[in-house]
């Protein structure tokens, strides 16, 4: 994207710099629960006052599903549930819910 020489006058006037990202072959946007992946873009990125912003156009796009990754094991689980005094079920629930910190899943279960 080609900006006119006005345009960039007023970006410069505002303290902003435009550069286009030479070479970008695709960018990967990273969700709780999928991926979306923009094959051949075109990036623009505008800095300036000590911050920095990307605008991504064009592309094929191209949506992934992402496995959720388990952050503790079978034995995290059973001390779960032997200190919460509860089952493995709700203790495993706990620890998703907890993104496999102990402590708080305990204490999810044992306040309230």
């Amino acid at each position: 994207m080609m900006l006119g020489r006005d345009a960039r006058r007023v970006l410069k006037r505002m303290g902003l710099e435009l550069k286009e990202l030479e070479g970008v072959e695709e960018v990967v946007i990273r969700m709780k629960d999928k991926e979306l992946v923009i094959k051949g873009p075109v990036v623009s990125e505008v800095s300036g006052k000590g911050m920095r912003s990307f605008q991504i156009m064009g592309g094929e796009i191209e949506e992934r599903e992402v496995e959720e990754k388990v952050c503790y094991t079978e034995e995290d689980v059973l001390l779960v549930a032997q200190q919460a005094g509860v089952s493995k079920e709700r203790a495993e629930a706990a620890l998703k819910e907890a993104e496999g910190d102990l402590a708080k899943a305990i204490l999810m279960l044992t306040s309230g």
